[in-house]
């Protein structure tokens, strides 16, 4: 049976590699002219939340998010939106020991929504954080290996953030943690 699971898991591995390249594509090509949907950004936290809790349990992370009342609808891919959080909030446990601490906050600052993700993980040496976003790329091959990444995650999320006009900023400490913080303007509905 062994020979089996193993068969399994890299099948499974080359759905996630397949689905995270279709993905990717898709965003790449339809980001300057995708969809406008209304998002209700505390909406798109809870439904994150919800795909994320079990792997949150099972490393016994505390887990809390701390939304601002009353944001703005974004205009975007209801969709892409929600696979960012995901994808945001997915590494932040996936590299955080047992026991540690993640959090996501979303709140306004003048024309602009903050998105930041703060983990208690295992940080990310500076000189690699500019190769971050790049497909592909991972600080430390073994380990993501082991946690079963495809190497797309945050290049996926570069290219959503990207379809929102926004931008990504890491600040990271090795050791201590990390936070991604997104940042996304305030669109009015005209635009676009």
């Amino acid at each position: 049976g062994r020979f089996l699971d193993i068969i399994e898991m890299e099948t499974e591995r080359l759905i996630r590699l397949i689905e995270d390249l279709l993905s990717l594509s898709d965003i790449e090509q339809n980001r300057s002219h995708g969809k406008k949907e209304e998002i209700f950004i505390s909406e798109a936290v809870k439904e994150a939340n919800a795909m994320i809790e079990s792997l949150v349990k099972q490393k016994r992370i505390r887990y809390e998010t701390e939304v601002e009342e009353n944001l703005p609808l974004l205009y975007g891919n209801r969709d892409w939106f929600k696979q960012m959080l995901l994808n945001l909030i997915d590494n932040a446990v996936k590299y955080t020991p047992e026991g540690g601490a993640v959090k996501t906050s979303v709140y306004r600052r003048a024309d602009d929504i903050f998105i930041a993700v703060k983990d208690t993980g295992i940080g990310i040496p500076k000189e690699k954080i500019s190769r971050l976003f790049e497909r592909f790329y991972r600080v430390d091959k073994a380990r993501s290996r082991k946690v079963g990444g495809t190497g797309l995650g945050l290049a996926i999320v570069k290219h959503i953030v990207l379809s929102f006009n926004g931008q990504i900023h890491v600040d990271s400490e090795v050791g201590k943690g990390s936070e991604f913080i997104v940042r996304i303007p305030v669109q009015s509905e005209k635009e676009s």
